[in-house]
């Protein structure tokens, strides 16, 4: 396959800054990295293919030979080129950090990316994700949901070893990972026989079948606090999948879904609601009762001449904060509606009056344009 411009592999611009190349490669290593796409032999190619692009665009000598020479500056076989920058891995600590990508891939998909260590020692287990749906009141006022789902817990009959007796992995030696390719590559992944233990087991559990782990159904009590919003995350440590070799389990990560309501309108801490009123309410000025998300409802006063549209603040009837107080919620607004009524359903004498309300009142014939940001 014909090598691609390092730039068009990336997605970048010529003139890209450090900062977007590292987050054009941090975006395509995540999509593409062989422990999360086990014999995808296409993904790994993209994998080598965005890596052997950010090892020479991240080093300025590099990035200035292959802009000049393309890629006779960076080839091997010419005299000066640094062969250890296409180790295949290079240059992750800087782009992810010690606590960033390995340990997103560690947190959901129970170790993710893997060092170049051993993997016989605890690794944590995988954390889940649970989708709870719930009203605009209950994300207001706070709810009481229960989750039910499946999980891996250790084995209660081997509590967790797999087994007994264990013998050194004759696939990868005890390092619990193995080396695929060569050349100017060399992908490490997880070894299949051991799954990144090191060892494997003589004598299989025969419930968990050697595993350490069985699935269990778990119904959990959440509390969803006063003032979640739409997206809101609620994690239950240590309720996720088992860890393996004596890790810690991982995490369920309950997120929050609320439905739209019917009438009322969620802005950060404020609610907005609509409601109509009639051609002469608006005119004279009235006192309306409205519903509120606390339920019942309340009097508001409307000011004479009030335009359609236009708000009135009901203080204090939106939403706390997030696990504060129901006593310090933000504020609603009332939107006015003016109805217009229709000529056809009014008699005579209706007609007659408001034919003579207008005369009195002299409305303009020739209004002049508003525009649309008034």
């Amino acid at each position: 396959m014909a090598k691609r411009d390092y730039y068009e592999v990336l997605g970048v611009s010529k003139d890209a800054s450090d900062e977007e190349l590292k987050k054009a490669y941090r975006k395509l290593a995540m999509a593409n990295h062989p422990d999360t796409h086990p014999n995808d032999k296409e993904a790994e190619e993209k994998f080598k293919e965005a890596t052997e692009a950010y090892d020479v665009l991240r080093d300025k000598t590099k990035r200035a030979n292959y802009d000049r020479f393309g890629f006779a500056g960076v080839d091997p076989s010419q005299a000066g080129f640094n062969r250890q920058g296409f180790s295949g891995f290079s240059g992750f600590e800087d782009i992810f950090g010690s606590s960033g990508f390995g340990d997103i891939f560690s947190q959901f998909f129970g170790g993710g990316m893997r060092g170049g260590s051993a993997q016989g020692g605890p690794q944590r287990g995988s954390s889940l994700q649970y989708n709870v749906q719930i009203s605009l009141h209950d994300a207001i006022f706070g709810t009481k949901v229960d989750v039910s789902y499946s999980h891996d817990v250790a084995c209660d009959t081997c509590h967790g070893t797999g087994g007994t007796g264990t013998k050194t992995c004759p696939t990868c030696g005890g390092r619990g990972q193995v080396a695929h390719g060569g050349g100017f590559f060399q992908t490490i992944t997880t070894c299949p026989t051991c799954h990144g233990a090191g060892h494997t087991i003589e004598n299989p559990c025969s419930s968990c079948h050697g595993t350490g782990v069985m699935r269990k159904q778990e119904k959990l009590a959440v509390t969803i606090p006063v003032g979640s919003d739409d997206g809101t995350q609620l994690v239950a440590r240590g309720k996720g999948n088992a860890g393996k070799n004596g890790g810690p389990s991982g995490d369920l990560v309950i997120v929050v879904s609320v439905k739209d309501d019917k009438y009322f309108i969620r802005e950060d801490r404020d609610l907005h609601l609509q409601v109509p009123i009639s051609f002469m309410q608006a005119s004279l000025g009235c006192e309306i009762e409205v519903p509120v998300i606390d339920g019942g409802k309340v009097k508001v006063s409307v000011p004479a001449g009030i335009q359609s549209g236009k708000p009135l603040r009901l203080r204090g009837r939106g939403v706390p904060s997030f696990r504060g107080s129901v006593n310090n919620r933000g504020d609603m607004y009332l939107h006015i509606l003016v109805q217009t009524p229709k000529l056809g359903a009014l008699d005579m004498k209706a007609k007659k009056l408001m034919r003579e309300l207008s005369e009195t009142i002299g409305e303009n014939t020739t209004p002049d344009p508003i525009p649309f940001e008034n």
